[in-house]
């Protein structure tokens, strides 16, 4: 990326080059699937000038490819502005003034592009503070904070916990939550549950979001009100307020004021079908959510996505996060078609021989909440005869570490799939 033209398909280029002397190089290309070094040549009137940014910049999506245009425009304007207060030889302060001008429209214009994949759901933002943790956290009854966070953290170590525990920042005279609630991303109004005695999250919103070509899911549970108008199917904007911080629940002990939250999660569905396959499986058993029941949703940690985000900047990328999810077990499933595939198709990684010889079925990688992040077609000639659902392999290590899912289990020292596991992989081949 290192030489020097001028693209003319780019609008910065373009307009610096022709009315003001001033040219970018190397070009940006929304869209661009290369990570690159953040690096500028400013080029104004023959002088040049190398602009730079700390780290790299990957280029996947508009959004992203936006928000580094306007990173490098900024950097760029901070040198106009000192070349306007000690102009080089030749330099005429009317070009700058008219470059800033520039900048400063197209920044405009692209603000709505600017936006992380993810902003913080509530105005507490005690998450990026070192040592900031109980100040955001609201740990369970005579625990520490770790016990409002994700994973095997109730119970001692024996009870999955699905989200992130917020604290509230702002009480009224009552000592009741006056938090409101942000949509984490834009997307549109998927699930509202206004019963709290219908779950343990009492009432809540879930919200349905595109990011990296994949349907992802927010939860919002424990609110005490919903935002005036909000409706299933309304479309919301990144950080616009959805609802009011609560404490309601349908648990025998309820949520008490001290540990009044928001309870947040980062979901992927499991199936589209799941109430036919709860009505199949569990005949008689109550399924007041339908497809929306939390028996669907398999979820990555919204702490480690929030804080990988806060370190990588445009850099982040929700589906290179997925992917890099620490192996549990490998399965194989014998079977070619399922929803998962086609619904979360970033996550399937190409294997020329099934595309040659056709799929007879998919080896799945599963993290310990369940969550399939990576799957390989494979071909009859790869799989052989077998059951319809396989355990290739297990890592010990994980599996100890994170036993509390109890996806498998261990009988005279071999690993098998337990109950959990073989419903979750049922429900997911459904």
């Amino acid at each position: 990326m290192s030489a020097k033209l001028v693209d003319h398909r780019n609008p910065l280029a373009r307009i610096f080059h022709s009315r003001a002397c001033i040219s970018l190089t190397p070009p940006l290309q929304p869209g661009a699937r290369d990570a690159f070094d953040a690096r500028t040549v400013l080029t104004v009137c023959g002088r040049e000038k190398t602009v730079k940014t700390a780290d790299s910049i990957r280029l996947g999506r508009w959004p992203r490819a936006k928000a580094s245009v306007l990173t490098r425009s900024a950097l760029i304007v901070c040198e106009i502005c000192r070349l306007l207060v000690v102009p080089p030889k030749g330099f005429p302060r009317p070009t700058a003034l008219f470059a800033i001008v520039f900048l400063l429209a197209h920044g405009v214009f692209l603000a709505d592009s600017m936006a992380e994949v993810f902003v913080l759901p509530s105005p507490n933002r005690a998450i990026f503070k070192d040592h900031g943790e109980e100040e955001y956290f609201v740990p369970t009854p005579g625990k520490d904070w770790a016990s409002g966070t994700f994973g095997c953290v109730r119970s001692d170590g024996h009870q999955f916990h699905e989200g992130l525990d917020i604290k509230c920042t702002q009480r009224d005279r009552h000592g009741e939550p006056t938090d409101s609630v942000f949509a984490a991303a834009g997307g549109r109004v998927a699930y509202i549950n206004e019963t709290p005695g219908l779950s343990n999250y009492g009432k809540y919103v879930i919200l349905e979001h595109e990011i990296d070509g994949m349907p992802i899911f927010t939860t919002y549970a424990h609110l005490s009100a919903f935002a005036s108008g909000l409706k299933v199917g309304e479309k919301v904007q990144q950080g616009q307020p959805i609802a009011t911080m609560g404490r309601t629940s349908n648990t025998r002990q309820g949520i008490t004021k001290d540990r009044a939250h928001v309870h947040f999660e980062i979901d992927l569905r499991l199936n589209d079908r799941f109430a036919a396959w709860h009505k199949e499986k569990f005949p008689g058993q109550r399924n007041d959510h339908g497809n929306w029941n939390g028996r669907n949703m398999a979820g990555v940690d919204p702490r480690l996505a929030l804080l990988d985000q806060q370190r990588l900047g445009s850099r982040f990328s929700l589906v290179d996060f997925i992917r890099a999810r620490a192996e549990l077990c490998r399965v194989l499933v014998r079977q070619p078609h399922f929803p998962w595939i086609k619904t979360y198709g970033p996550l399937v990684k190409r294997n020329p021989i099934a595309e040659k010889e056709g799929i007879a079925g998919y080896e799945i990688a599963l993290d310990y909440t369940g969550l399939p992040f990576q799957l390989i077609p494979r071909a009859k000639s790869e799989i052989g005869p077998g059951p319809k659902v396989q355990l290739l392999s297990v890592k010990d290590a994980e599996a100890t570490a994170h036993a509390c899912r109890k996806l498998v289990t261990k009988r005279s020292g071999h690993w098998e799939l337990a109950n959990n596991g073989l419903q979750l992989l049922d429900l997911l081949a459904y």
